[in-house]
């Protein structure tokens, strides 16, 4: 089998992220075990593209990172998007506490992070360590996770302001993978309003409804930084739990 690096620490990198081409027969057994790991992190090159695919115990990712390639490669097709929450959507109620911490907090801003456990499908509510809080500046500590838990949501307030992601967030989540929620307007009379974007491989991708059930009680808008692929990209996925049904404007 042919090196792909002489360097040790190169060759451990190209081994944690892997890049398969799609043969136009048969299957490729690294890309599928990859596909089915329980944590994975790898590329697919095909005929029709390449695709980011991250694997977490509480998401499935298949996100297009390049369209068709002009030129002609005896390849497969890397297959259709996919934005799967192996975990399912976080329960009501949990954002509903968070809104009220978040509430509480008033004129500053708060932070929450919603854990879940792969072992007992258990979502939980974690309030981080506060270093600083003001109405326009947030210094937080994010959860050391036992074994087993994972963080799925980092949420935290803009108070009174708009919900949007500020340079700090995105220089935060570049390396993450989870679900970014920023709340604001959380005293308008007309509720507060929530932007969502899913964290992955470098991208932030737009999130195509609320990852919590029910109805929520926050309108959900577009994240302010660029996302690739489009919504509606991600929504044609017929694996997808998490699919383009609209969010409730309000409750």
């Amino acid at each position: 089998m042919t090196m792909l690096a002489d360097d040790p620490t190169a060759a451990a990198l190209l081994a944690a992220v892997p890049c398969y081409p799609v043969p136009s027969m048969g299957r490729s057994p690294g890309l599928d075990a990859l596909r089915s790991s329980r944590a994975g992190h790898g590329l697919a090159v095909g005929a029709d593209g390449a695709m980011l695919i991250v694997r977490r115990p509480w998401l499935a990712l298949d996100a297009p990172l390049a369209p068709p390639f002009a030129a002609h490669l005896p390849y497969g097709s890397i297959g259709e998007p996919r934005a799967e929450l192996r975990c399912g959507r976080v329960p009501g109620e949990h954002l509903a506490a968070v809104l009220d911490h978040f509430r509480a907090a008033l004129p500053n801003e708060a932070a929450a992070f919603i854990l879940w456990n792969e072992a007992t499908a258990e979502f939980v509510v974690h309030f981080p360590q506060i270093d600083e809080a003001t109405p326009t500046r947030l210094v937080y500590r994010p959860p050391a996770c036992e074994p087993g838990w994972h963080v799925v949501c980092d949420m935290h307030s803009h108070g009174r302001g708009p919900a949007y992601f500020s340079a700090t967030d995105d220089a935060d989540d570049a390396h993450a993978t989870k679900i970014s929620l920023v709340v604001g307007r959380l005293d308008h009379p007309a509720g507060p309003v929530m932007a969502a974007r899913l964290c992955a491989g470098g991208m932030f991708l737009a999130v195509p409804r609320s990852p919590f059930s029910g109805d929520s009680p926050c309108s959900l808008t577009s994240p302010s930084a660029t996302s690739f692929p489009p919504p509606s990209t991600i929504a044609r996925s017929a694996s997808s739990s998490w699919d383009a049904v609209e969010t409730a404007p309000r409750c």
